[in-house]
């Protein structure tokens, strides 16, 4: 019997996985493969082959080498479906069943139109069509795939390997493998290759697991394909080829600006990403038996090791990753398998019975009840001209005008919130027509969700409804605080609206008093020990904010503390300075966003939504260090 004595959720699973390797084999652990030879025997010249397409894997290239085995190579034709493909697709569909062709539609979801001609084509396919014949189709998971192509055809999925080891396998078999007979000769450069080959392989892999991570990981999860890593193999080839020495700048450059770096968006991102790559492409790695990771389970093989050396000691490496391969704290893996919990727990709240006749009375009893309760309890709308009236817009100070404009935010929210729940009340009674938008908000509000007209209207948050409209209580008590007892000393920069224009303000206000331009002005930042009690002569201070990845220490950032995943940040000063220095030795360039998410669209700032502004906290670890932990400090959490 298996007795779990753990709480970490990492720790419970690889007990698990442990316990099934040992008594039931590696393949109930172990994802299992399947080649298409497999699917190949079983089907016949009236029943399509599927491929349900999913993130970052494309089967064109094992069905091109697969057909090649067959000697069907030059009788495969494709093409990819889209828009004006239709006509095209037909003629070669029934060119290739009478004269035993094989067809590879691919991208079947991107011709929803053509798809009802499709499935009536495939209908008319009989035993006269050609033995030869098949017809492969690839199509991410789409409502107008074909219904009966599904029921009546062979459906096979790739799904990507999950692990740096199957990640790595998955590299050498498919990528590497190429390059063998390469790896395997006498050529004076085969040794230097084949290091920075296994680099290149878990530096790729770490990039496509560290996203499981989420947003510790990367801002936004990007779609890093083998495509990528197939380029930079053969430039690492070509440029090895061509130079004396090796050129890590060139390969830094071409991988992490070009081939990896052309798919991120986010600034920070394409700066965690360089900072790894720079511990994988360098002179050390060039070595026997240099390790990875501090344990010393990825390491160099020596310079003699064959491609199956390889292979077997890939083999050997552990099913699930340490955080710290990735440069990240024990609670990385908290935050991992909470999130995989609640991905589990939201997929079976969508899978359950939505219309049941015992269940909407009680469904309908609990939106009027807590409307009921929410509007007794929201706060009055801010009286504008009063405001206007008692800070008026002055050269001199612009939090004036900041003030101003936070109250008209909030009330356009507030305004929303009262006839929405009026509406939705009515609606309950009877009184007026349940549209669609008051059903949506109904369920929404039964479930705890805020509603989708309110966040349009709102600042982002991820809280559920009812911790969301307790924070929105603070946030109009800070600024009627504000307004009933002037300037604070000390202001809660998470009970913006938005905190950019805030910001604004306190290098205006800078540059105002002292007569200079804006544009030479940045913060310099300096963490305090408790809010002052006074209001400082320049700059502001700033307080309500949490780090993720790491804690204060009182002087520096240290590490977090276990299962310690938030921890809140003293008040930080943030004082206008002409021309500022950045010096990077001694501090972190910390971002700061609005929410755990971070992921935001682009602003015509080229910024992320999401993201207020980056601040200098003190270190005694290198910037690199912080950068792969995913450190970043957050306005609001999501509870």
């Amino acid at each position: 019997m298996l007795v779990l004595k753990c709480l970490r959720p990492d720790k419970i699973i690889n007990a698990i996985q442990m316990y099934l390797s040992k008594y039931l084999g590696k393949e109930f652990v172990e994802p299992q493969t399947t080649e298409i030879s497999a699917l190949y025997k079983e089907s016949t010249p009236i029943t399509p082959l599927v491929f349900v397409l999913s993130t970052g894997t494309d089967p064109a290239v094992q069905l091109y080498t697969f057909a090649e085995k067959q000697k069907m190579d030059k009788r495969l034709f494709s093409i990819s479906l889209g828009q004006g493909q239709g006509p095209r697709a037909e003629a070669m569909l029934k060119q290739s069943a009478e004269l035993g062709y094989w067809v590879f539609f691919q991208n079947c979801h991107l011709a929803p139109s053509w798809m009802p001609h499709l499935e009536a084509l495939v209908e008319i396919l009989t035993e006269k069509t050609h033995r030869d014949f098949r017809l492969w189709l690839t199509s991410a998971p789409s409502p107008d795939f074909p219904v009966s192509i599904l029921q009546n055809g062979h459906k096979m999925t790739m799904e990507p390997p999950r692990g740096v080891k199957a990640n790595l396998f998955r590299a050498y078999l498919t990528q590497v493998i190429e390059m063998k007979n390469f790896l395997e000769s006498e050529h004076p450069k085969v040794e230097p290759f084949k290091y920075l080959v296994f680099s290149l392989c878990l530096f790729h892999s770490l990039l496509l697991e560290r996203r499981k991570f989420g947003s510790l990981g990367f801002n936004i999860p990007y779609e890093f394909t083998s495509g990528d890593l197939a380029i930079c193999l053969s430039q690492l080839h070509m440029f090895l080829m061509e130079y004396t020495i090796i050129p890590f700048k060139v390969l830094i450059y071409t991988a992490g600006h070009i081939n990896y770096g052309g798919r991120i968006t986010d600034d920070w991102d394409r700066r965690c990403v360089l900072t790894i790559l720079e511990d994988y492409y360098k002179l050390e790695v060039v070595s026997s038996y240099f390790r990875f990771d501090d344990k010393g389970i990825y390491y160099q093989l020596p310079a003699v090791s064959t491609f199956n050396e390889y292979i077997e000691y890939i083999t050997t490496l552990p099913l699930n990753d340490d955080p710290m391969l990735f440069g990240m704290h024990s609670n990385a893996d908290i935050s991992f398998a909470q999130a995989e919990a609640y991905i589990c727990l939201e997929t079976l709240f969508n899978l359950q019975p939505k219309e049941i006749s015992s269940i909407e009375v009680s469904v309908e009893d609990i939106a009027t009840r807590q409307a009921q309760e929410m509007l007794s309890t929201l706060p009055e709308s801010f009286d504008l001209i009063a405001i206007q009236k008692k800070y008026p817009v002055l050269y001199q100070e612009s939090f004036n005008t900041v003030l101003l404009q936070e109250a008209k935010r909030y009330n356009g929210l507030l305004k929303v919130i009262r006839s929405s729940l009026d509406d939705l009340l009515k609606a309950l009674k009877g009184s007026v027509v349940m549209s669609e938008i008051l059903e949506t908000m109904n369920k929404n509000i039964s479930n705890n969700k805020i509603p989708i007209i309110w966040q349009d209207k709102g600042y982002p948050s991820l809280k559920p409804l009812g911790a969301w409209f307790l924070d929105l209580k603070e946030r109009i008590k800070f600024i009627n605080a504000w307004y009933d007892n002037g300037i604070p000393s000390a202001f809660w920069i998470s009970g913006f609206y938005f905190p950019q224009a805030f910001l604004t303000a306190t290098l205006q206000n800078y540059a105002r008093k002292y007569v200079i331009s804006i544009d030479t002005i940045d913060f310099n930042f300096v963490v305090l020990s408790s809010k002052p009690m006074h209001k400082p002569e320049d700059g502001c201070v700033v307080y309500g904010l949490f780090l993720e990845g790491c804690r204060w220490g009182g002087t520096y950032l240290e590490e977090s503390h276990p299962k310690e995943l938030y921890t809140e940040m003293s008040p930080i000063l943030l004082l206008p300075e002409i021309n500022h220095e950045v010096f990077e030795d001694k501090i972190y360039i910390c971002p700061v966003y609005k929410t755990i998410a971070r992921a935001g669209t682009l602003s015509t700032t080229g910024h992320s939504t999401n993201f207020v502004l980056a601040m200098e906290i003190p270190s005694k670890n290198p910037q690199a260090h912080w950068i792969k932990r995913g450190v970043a400090m957050i306005c609001a959490l999501n509870y």
